[in-house]
């Protein structure tokens, strides 16, 4: 799977209303950018952590799509988030690392920095893979 397809895959979902762009990936890990605007922040001006949480899970899930090159194949199960630090504009830069991968299971560490390279946000994501038979559903 290339970059260019990983963001096609984003065209209608919450990945483009949020601005997230894929940006690079290897065997283990991928990267992605969101920006700290209109979409993403809080009235009170802050990046809401929601939309940290919404990048954490699709940096996790779209690595987990790539690995298995199969957009139907996975679902997030489980996810947590400690936001460490406020942010206000610029743009936030992601890179999930695959920690465990076995047959039904792919767990994500997502660690997320600002432009100074700060540590915003840092999260686990667990992926499972679903069965052939529930795929197709």
């Amino acid at each position: 799977m290339t970059i260019d397809a990983m963001n096609a895959l984003s065209k209608g979902t919450l990945m483009e209303q949020l601005g997230i762009i894929y940006t690079e990936f290897g065997s283990d890990y991928i990267c992605g950018t969101m920006p700290v605007d209109h979409r993403t922040v809080q009235p009170a001006g802050l990046l809401h952590g929601g939309a940290l949480v919404a990048l954490a899970e699709s940096l996790g899930s779209m690595g987990s799509v790539a690995l298995l090159n199969n957009p139907k194949a996975i679902v997030g199960i489980e996810i947590n988030a400690n936001h460490l630090r406020k942010t206000t504009s610029g743009t936030v830069h992601g890179r999930a690392s695959l920690l465990v991968r076995s047959r039904r299971l792919h767990v994500w560490e997502i660690k997320i920095h600002n432009d100074s390279e700060q540590m915003v946000c840092l999260s686990r994501l667990t992926i499972m893979v679903l069965p052939n038979e529930e795929k197709s559903q």
